[in-house]
């Protein structure tokens, strides 16, 4: 079987055309707030349509049912390409002098990865960028976040042929979990359900917030993606109120989407016994409890943890409030800061450096390697470890009472493994470029993480503005590599993945 490139083209035609539309709400920002570089948007969104329509018009008709292949080719090459035209608009405003600053930044809002180029020694400050800049920003992380491409199946039937193979290789985890047999159906309802948890957030931003830095904030927590509209992000309003609101939903948008369903179908009671969310929420609990405990003031004069940097928070509901969030947004990927944990104790910065390697749950706008994963690693390896007490005996491996097939647990463990290698690739590729082992290790676990703040020079109070050209267009690869589940990327990279 030969890949049907005229159906790779014709759907990325499709996607650009509904980029094009996207552009265009950035561009009424623009014209709101007066600004001069309104025209960037709608300039982007012409010719993003034009082309869009003339890859339909030529390649897009009467296709063939699309197969796995073009699925993969069309996902992987999507996320691409899109950056490519989405970044124009930051150049042609004047906004970044680089169209390399504009790519990487458009491919962290897209892969709802938050790391930024903003606020470095040759870029602006986020505060200093014009409104429609930010709007689209928090807009590419939006739709990236349950996928553009199940947006698309939600929207155009055009696409409903064939829809299931992008749907598999779009929605993350190791199984797409669809809620009724129509694929374009189950991607309206999770809209319906994502659409409706954001302007819930919105509203309950807006009495601490401004209605623009409300809808800003909403779109970034619910895509678990962490660009914010202040340099300092979350901290810079210095608000609890604030802190909790999203860190509830950021919680909220690191479950499987179909729990949310399931639950507001009535079915609560089976959503709690659910092996993966009792896994997540669990985690979440301790490592906050952890966290909280060592970063409180009485626990660290006891114990000797006191530094010139950080004297602990004096009472316990703050050091809550502050563990909870920096946890929450950690383990979620969304990166939201709110502290800075490179001056916590060295216990509490373990925590998070532990988190980077959990992700949120399969199906949720998370990335990281997913809770069900770790649960079926762990779970596999107690198997193997009663197995060998009990050479004969037949023990399956079960998740909320359902048994696991093997080809679940042999993807699980190669993900694994490749997600493991292509971190540590990462890192020696990043010390080539110049950075510090410790900076290196950061930036190529969060960004195959989608997670944003790293450590060292890329902390959470700091930014990638530093990092080298060639660093910034490899850490973007990475980020589509790690949005898109590793395989949907690298099997991009086998020769026969090309020919029959």
């Amino acid at each position: 079987m030969v890949l049907n490139l005229k159906a790779v083209a014709g759907t990325l035609g499709v996607l650009l055309f509904f980029l094009g539309v996207a552009l265009v709400a950035p561009m009424v920002v623009g014209l709101i707030y007066h600004e001069p570089t309104w025209w960037t948007f709608g300039a982007t969104a012409i010719g993003s349509m034009i082309a869009g329509g003339l890859l339909w018009r030529y390649w897009g008709r009467d296709l063939e049912q699309l197969k796995i292949r073009e699925g993969f080719a069309i996902v992987a090459l999507a996320w691409f390409v899109l950056s490519l035209v989405g970044g124009l608009p930051f150049v042609l405003g004047g906004v970044l002098e680089s169209y390399t600053d504009a790519f990487f930044e458009t491919m962290s809002g897209f892969t709802t990865t938050g790391a930024s180029i903003l606020g470095g020694a040759n870029t602006p400050n986020i505060e200093d960028i014009p409104a429609s800049f930010l709007f689209w920003r928090s807009l590419a992380h939006w739709m990236g976040g349950m996928g553009i491409i199940v947006l698309t199946l939600a929207i155009l039937p055009i696409l409903g042929v064939g829809g299931m193979q992008l749907f598999k290789a779009e929605v993350p985890g190791p199984t797409a979990d669809k809620l009724t047999p129509r694929v374009r159906e189950t991607a309206r309802r999770l809209w319906y359900i994502y659409v409706g948890i954001t302007v819930v957030e919105i509203l309950l931003l807006l009495p601490a917030m401004s209605p623009f830095d409300a809808i800003n904030h909403a779109f970034a927590t619910m895509a678990t993606g962490g660009f914010s509209t202040r340099n300092a992000s979350i901290a810079a309003y210095n608000s609890p109120y604030i802190e909790w609101v999203i860190t509830v939903f950021m919680f909220l948008a690191g479950m499987n989407f179909t729990l949310h369903y399931r639950m507001l179908k009535g079915d609560a009671l089976l959503c709690f016994r659910n092996t993966e969310l009792r896994a997540y929420t669990g985690i979440t609990i301790i490592a906050t409890l952890a966290v909280a405990l060592t970063v409180w003031a009485p626990v660290m004069n006891v114990s000797g943890l006191v530094t010139d940097a950080f004297a602990g928070y004096a009472s316990f509901a703050d050091a809550i409030r502050e563990a909870a969030f920096q946890v929450i947004s950690i383990v979620t990927t969304t990166g939201f800061a709110a502290a800075d944990y490179e001056v916590w104790p060295t216990f509490a910065i373990g925590v998070v450096f532990v988190l980077f390697f959990i992700g949120g749950m399969a199906g949720s706008t998370g990335g990281g390697i997913k809770v069900i994963r770790h649960v079926l690693l762990f779970q596999n390896s107690f198997r193997e470890i009663r197995q060998l007490i009990h050479p004969h005996a037949v023990i399956p491996l079960r998740v909320s009472g359902k048994v696991v097939s093997q080809d679940v647990m042999r993807n699980v463990l190669s993900f694994s493994v490749l997600y493991l290698g292509l971190v540590s690739f990462g890192t020696l590729a990043m010390s080539l470029f110049g950075l510090d082992l410790l900076s290196a290790l950061g930036a190529s676990l969060s960004s195959v993480g989608n997670v944003g703040p790293a450590f060292g020079s890329l902390g959470p109070v700091e930014n990638y503005a530093h990092v080298p050209a060639m660093g910034k267009w490899f850490l973007a690869l990475l980020m589509m590599a790690g949005r898109l589940e590793v395989f949907t990327v690298l099997i991009l990279f086998v020769p026969s993945f090309w020919r029959r």
